[in-house]
């Protein structure tokens, strides 16, 4: 069946062409709608302008590259944390730049900052602070920890017993602190960065699950490539210095980050992606290698961490993409492998990537 003539411009008469809108054949005016209505569909125009939401993550991209060689994926899920308002712990062998990686993260938002270094003998007190009695005045005073800052770096967690882990509890789920019958409220933005190592087991603590299922995302802190090592060598022949670290700039504030993470909050998901997710976690409690499955609060991990990733990438849609390159992140913490599959030499994230390709891939 062809397209009715009226409606191409090449068959369009001079006189047509040069009547006004109001005097033009009602043909020709729902032709005209017909083609304005189509056209946003078939062009696949996002819906949302993440233009300034690029341009600011590309910014801290620029000012952490000054210092950082590599590690772009990493920084691609610091971001996402950063954006889906998600605490982050970093794994990895001792020297390659955990706690740079952090600080630098840190000096980009224009945000208060404090670092804790845990110990086996710091005290829950030394992290959320204590009431100090005032003579003058006769009453307690509460004077607030190192926790009370908006980007909070904790370097080697793992070193600190359970009662200090469990001092955190509170204050990284529901962004508060408890003292003396008076609850304080942090101020937003609020997100913990901690580092552990592996493989030192001297001094060293197993944080607790309840602890674990806290961070929005467990991430590997690999070595570099040969080009990216020779890379550092070559900086460091040329004078690279602590003091270089003065060159990395505020980048965001408060209230840019609390507008970016409202465009991520809109972002649009269509329900056979949460249904996917849901099979994703679920299939974690069902899955026969794996002593313990994820809680929901995984599902709302990952469904928080696609829609930041998706506007990172420049999209207002969360694909089955996203939730696959998330899923390591977001589940390797919360799973714990069956002792067969342990001692048989298994890691979480065999198990996990044997999950995302048994789910079917919604279309």
């Amino acid at each position: 069946m062809s397209a009715a003539p009226a409606a191409s411009p090449e068959t369009t008469s001079p006189e047509t062409a040069a009547m006004p809108e109001s005097a033009a054949p009602p043909e020709a005016i729902a032709a005209a709608a017909s083609t304005e209505a189509a056209e946003p569909a078939g062009t696949f125009a996002p819906r949302t302008d993440f233009a300034q939401l690029a341009a600011r993550a590309e910014s801290v991209r620029a000012e952490i590259s000054k210092i950082i060689v590599g590690q772009t994926d990493l920084l691609e899920l610091l971001l996402t944390a950063v954006l889906a308002d998600g605490h982050v712990l970093l794994e990895g062998v001792p020297g390659v730049a955990k706690t740079l990686m952090a600080k630098l993260l840190a000096r980009t938002l224009a945000v208060p900052f404090s670092r804790i270094q845990f110990t086996p003998d710091l005290m829950p007190a030394d992290v959320l602070g204590t009431s100090v009695f005032r003579q003058n005045t006769g009453e307690f005073e509460f004077r607030p920890g190192p926790i009370f800052a908006s980007v909070v770096l904790i370097d080697e967690i793992n070193r600190a017993p359970a009662k200090t882990q469990s001092a955190l509890f509170e204050v990284m789920e529901e962004r508060t602190v408890t003292q003396d019958g008076t609850t304080y409220v942090m101020q937003a933005p609020f997100l913990v960065l901690a580092t552990q190592n592996p493989v030192e087991q001297e001094g060293t603590y197993r944080l607790p699950e309840a602890q674990l299922d806290r961070f929005l995302f467990k991430l590997r802190v690999g070595y570099p490539s040969l080009a990216e090592e020779i890379q550092i060598l070559q900086g460091h022949h040329a004078g690279f210095g602590g003091a270089a670290l003065e060159s990395v700039q505020p980048v965001l504030t408060a209230a840019d980050l609390a507008a970016l993470r409202e465009q991520v909050r809109q972002q649009r998901v269509e329900p056979n992606i949460l249904e996917y997710i849901a099979k994703l976690v679920g299939q974690t409690r069902a899955h026969k290698a794996l002593y313990l499955g994820a809680s929901p609060r995984a599902s709302l991990a990952l469904l928080n961490g696609a829609k930041a990733l998706a506007a990172l990438r420049g999209r207002d849609f969360v694909t089955p993409e996203d939730v696959q390159f998330l899923a390591p992140s977001v589940l390797r913490h919360r799973v714990m492998l069956t002792p067969e599959r342990e001692m048989e030499g298994g890691t979480p994230d065999e198990v996990v990537q044997q999950i995302v390709q048994s789910i079917e891939v919604p279309r």
